[in-house]
């Protein structure tokens, strides 16, 4: 003799064996919600990283501008020295902007290209264009870090509805991609040239 099974215990039965898609639902939405909250995390870190990085560089700049030789690149080095302030704050304005405490965490890779801008000021003679294009170079090395990070930075804020914060960091994007250019253009102009002269005129 067939024994039937109640309705209460045959739901029972379903629902333990397979989940219901309202429960699948809400542990998706959970681990969406945990993977934004890592990469928020992350954003964070690494907008404390750069924040040393430009705090750093208002050290570091003053030093440049002094050894360099020509008056366009010790110009261009000044003046950005000054913007280097205002990424500054305004990298202040983007924790605000967070709800964070503005606080820095040490940045090795700009550590590693400032030391590499000290070394060659050693190794070269004051007052000789030699020493301006290697000052060049390193100051290159500096906005390239700062193009990528920042373009980095900015997209991850848009992918995290941040446009507000995406703004602010575009801005200094932007900012970073013109010293880069006039450095460029101080090297072109009169600086790899005169350095080349030098040259020849040690051979000779």
């Amino acid at each position: 003799m067939k024994t039937k099974t109640s309705g209460s215990k045959a739901t029972a039965a379903k629902t333990n064996g397979t989940p219901s898609k309202r429960a699948t639902q809400s542990n998706s939405k959970s681990q969406g919600g945990e993977k934004d909250g890592m990469l928020e995390e992350f954003f964070k870190e690494e907008i404390k990283d750069i924040y040393w990085a430009e705090k750093h560089l208002v050290k570091t700049l003053p030093k440049m501008a002094k050894a360099a030789t020509s008056p366009e690149l010790q110009e261009a080095f000044t003046n950005h020295l000054e913007e280097t302030k205002v990424h500054v704050e305004r990298l202040e304005q983007v924790f605000t902007l967070l709800e964070e405490k503005a606080q820095a965490k040490k940045c090795d890779a700009m550590d590693g290209i400032t030391k590499e801008g000290d070394g060659i000021i050693e190794e070269t003679e004051t007052g000789t264009s030699t020493r301006d294009v290697g000052l060049i170079l390193a100051g290159q090395k500096v906005e390239h870090y700062e193009i990528s990070t920042y373009g980095g930075l900015a997209q991850l804020a848009r992918n995290l509805g941040r446009d507000d914060v995406a703004e602010l960091l575009e801005q200094t994007l932007e900012e970073e991609k013109a010293a880069d250019q006039l450095l460029t253009t101080v090297a072109e102009d009169s600086v790899n040239y005169q350095a080349a002269e030098e040259g020849e005129e040690e051979e000779a």
